[in-house]
């Protein structure tokens, strides 16, 4: 089946960190260029969070990610992560993955995507 699978979201508190995952039950990751991470919160637009290619040879992180968040691969279990620390607020938002042609974090240069996973950021 062609379907993204995300997960690892949920309540935390300011400062804290959550590693969301993306899973492709139906088809290997390695088969498209790069794998995205985009959030969208209420009232807002979606926006780039992070990107890698599958080889590993590229990364790309929003300013907002950059400094404080890492992604990563691990084709064994055919998984992309997003590990965010030192989470906000504003960090608070329906975070989506996406099989991408390109690592700029940009939603047209993205096809499949995922449902998304809850991550609220409050005391």
């Amino acid at each position: 089946q062609v379907q993204l699978v995300e997960s690892g979201g949920g309540l935390v508190q300011p400062g804290g960190s959550l590693r969301l995952s993306c899973a492709a039950p139906g088809f290997s990751l390695e088969d498209h260029y790069a794998i995205g991470w985009f959030r969208q919160a209420p009232g807002k637009v979606r926006e780039g969070a992070s990107c890698i290619s599958t080889d590993d040879s590229s990364t790309n992180y929003a300013d907002s990610a950059k400094g404080r968040s890492t992604i990563y691969g691990d084709s064994a279990k055919n998984t992309v992560y997003l590990r965010m620390n030192s989470l906000k607020p504003e960090d608070t938002a329906v975070y989506v993955c996406a099989t991408g042609r390109d690592i700029v974090l940009a939603p047209n240069w993205f096809d499949i995507w995922g449902q998304g996973t809850q991550v609220t950021v409050s005391s």
